[in-house]
């Protein structure tokens, strides 16, 4: 087993682009700390042993991210299990869709909360953790291209997103006095399974499936008609981004929210 380069917790890793961050964390040698919810053990089992056939350690810390002390309990099993905590690449969130007018408070309370408390609580616990170490270390949180150019009907999904740029950049400027940068990372349309309901294997995305409106069809097919580059969006481009985040050559990067997304957004 070659030397590690440290100790990383992803969070919604059991599949799509958390998956996909934890092995590519792995391949680059830090060791892996991943978390789902309990539900999802035996999809985090299948990946901890994908990551042991690399040669690295890794742990599963099973827990909700908005729960308080769910948050503090993973944190805790990775150091107590792996030694510590440099990379917390806080991924887990949820996906809806729904108008200002048609959505209820339930599904907005439900969005913020998975979304931004969620990684609140994450980059919280981590920063304490990496505060009481003293040798620095990497936050990064998952934002989206609609938290950086909103799309109609996602109107809580947008606002957590948005949210998540706003906690990055205060974190980013109380922590960095502890050798600690924190930054998000805005995937476009992605091909997952939480994506493929809604975007076939060509990368086509069904806008009728949510959006009732055919003006607002039509002004989110022209957007995505008119992205520069014609690649369809992988996990492993996202985590080819989290993975030079983490790295000691981005150490004089913070408080940013750099977009995956083939050129939708250009903010």
């Amino acid at each position: 087993m070659s030397i590690s380069k440290g100790i990383a917790l992803i969070t919604g890793s059991a599949q799509g682009i958390g998956r996909s961050i934890a092995m590519r964390l792995a391949q680059d040698g830090f060791d892996i700390a991943l978390n789902d919810v309990p539900t999802k053990g035996p999809q985090l089992e299948s990946v901890a042993t994908e990551i042991k056939s690399l040669g690295r350690q890794v742990c599963v810390v099973p827990a909700d991210v908005i729960v308080d002390e769910q948050v503090k309990e993973m944190v805790d099993g990775a150091v107590t299990n792996l030694g510590g905590l440099d990379i917390m690449v806080a991924n887990a969130g949820v996906a809806t869709g729904g108008s200002l007018i048609s959505s209820t408070v339930e599904s907005w309370d439900h969005t913020l909360t998975v979304n931004a408390r969620g990684t609140y609580l994450c980059y919280k616990y981590a920063a304490m953790q990496m505060i009481d170490q003293g040798r620095g270390g990497r936050i990064i949180g998952a934002s989206s291209l609609l938290g950086k150019m909103a799309f109609p009907y996602n109107c809580s999904y947008a606002a957590s997103k948005f949210a998540i740029r706003g906690l990055t950049q205060v974190a980013a400027l109380e922590l960095g006095k502890y050798g600690i940068t924190v930054n998000a990372y805005a995937p476009g349309w992605i091909l997952t399974d939480m994506t493929k309901g809604v975007m076939d294997e060509s990368g086509k995305v069904d806008f009728a499936r949510y959006i009732d409106d055919p003006v607002s069809r039509k002004w989110c097919t022209s957007v995505l008609e008119n992205v520069p580059i014609k690649h369809i969006g992988q996990p492993e481009d996202v985590a080819s981004i989290v993975s030079y985040l983490a790295s000691k050559e981005a150490h004089f990067i913070t408080g940013q929210c750099l977009s995956i997304d083939g050129g939708i957004s250009m903010a």
